[in-house]
């Protein structure tokens, strides 16, 4: 079926429900590479410089921030309860070893803004455009959040993604309610 446009707003209570609990999909690809799906579970939507923006944070020990360094682009998927396994797949092995399209039986549906597919069998998709990005600063910190999360050190970068379009599958929507 044919993704619906919709508003980037318009699906905002399941996006941020499924990223507190088993992720959303990040999709990114550079010039001559696969494209790699990576689990999130940090991220956010909201306003800046005047266009809507999905903001995530991405270690550069990731295959993804390699990608995503090459070509600032990435779609952000919203897949449905049923594809537990792929979140758990796709957060816990790396795409320098790993077709994970492949590897799950997903389709790489094409966006038509930026150059990394969409997850055809996720309900939702965000198709974004780096518009700014930025270290975290590991002294700008609160000193719990860096012994909690970076006892490795491997700080996040923060990539800003201006959302170009929002898209529903109007098949699969209806399972995030």
């Amino acid at each position: 079926m044919d993704k619906t446009n919709v508003g980037f707003a318009d699906y905002l209570k399941p996006t941020y429900r499924m990223l507190a609990g088993d992720g959303l999909l990040l999709v990114t690809q550079a010039p001559g590479a696969r494209p790699n799906i990576m689990t999130i579970g940090w991220g956010s939507i909201g306003i800046l410089w005047g266009k809507p923006v999905f903001t995530i944070l991405v270690r550069p020990s990731r295959y993804s921030y390699e990608l995503l360094e090459r070509a600032p682009e990435f779609t952000v998927n919203v897949p449905t309860p049923e594809m537990k396994k792929a979140t758990v797949v796709c957060g816990s092995r790396s795409g320098r070893d790993l077709d994970k399209f492949a590897h799950l039986a997903l389709t790489a549906a094409p966006a038509r803004e930026v150059a990394p597919p969409l997850i055809g069998e996720c309900a939702l998709h965000y198709e974004c455009r780096v518009v700014h990005r930025n270290n975290v600063i590991p002294n700008e910190l609160a000193p719990p959040i860096v012994s909690g999360y970076y006892t490795r050190g491997d700080f996040h970068r923060v990539y800003f993604g201006e959302i170009l379009r929002t898209c529903v599958d109007p098949d699969r929507i209806g399972r995030l309610e």
